[in-house]
């Protein structure tokens, strides 16, 4: 089947644009995974299969894999080249009442966790006020772990498979893991294939 959609895509994607158009919104569907791959149209076929036809799942403005779910599509921020992100399995972006930026370059791995409303300990059935996550760009979200209101996330912050982030870690360039998550190890700031590069 990829093979197949490798070869309508590569002649008719102006044509496959205007049809998915009909169910998403035209800006989800450009970027590397239509422009120069071809996963976005699995992708988007898909979706529409399971969310639109067989309605397994709430239909969504982009590509959304079944398992992935997104409380409020109006309140996450994404480019469309990190689509990706919501193909991986059991992913949980709880933004009903608050905000989620997720950065540029950034990856986020199965059963990921991003919650920007707690319950109130003292009515479970209510919520806290939200707060927003951010995430920099080219951010890594190991599998498994889960990121609580108010968490800031610097450029290039990886976060070890199963950590609670509880707190931000805006400077960036660094590894965090544990439950709470805290500081491991901090990365080199310039990447080495920009060494390379420029060597």
């Amino acid at each position: 089947m990829r093979n197949a959609i490798k070869i309508i895509a590569s002649k008719m994607r102006p044509f496959l644009k205007l049809v998915l158009s009909l169910f998403f919104e035209r800006k989800y569907l450009e970027g590397r995974y239509f422009d120069i791959g071809y996963d976005g149209y699995l992708w988007a076929l898909k979706s529409i299969w399971i969310r639109n036809i067989l309605r397994l799942g709430v239909p969504r403005p982009w590509p959304t894999g079944l398992t992935c779910h997104v409380s409020n599509a109006k309140n996450i921020f994404f480019h469309p080249d990190d689509l990706n992100n919501f193909q991986s399995p059991g992913t949980y972006f709880q933004n009903f009442k608050g905000l989620i930026h997720i950065g540029h370059g950034s990856y986020i791995g199965p059963n990921v966790g991003l919650i920007t409303a707690n319950h109130r300990l003292t009515d479970l059935d209510a919520h806290e006020d939200a707060k927003d996550i951010v995430l920099g760009e080219n951010c890594w979200i190991g599998m498994n772990s889960v990121l609580l209101p108010g968490v800031i996330l610097g450029p290039r912050t990886v976060v070890a498979a199963g950590s609670v982030v509880t707190k931000s870690f805006p400077e960036g360039n660094v590894v965090i893991g544990g439950v709470p998550a805290k500081s491991i190890k901090m990365l080199c700031s310039i990447d080495s294939h920009v060494l390379q590069a420029t060597a």
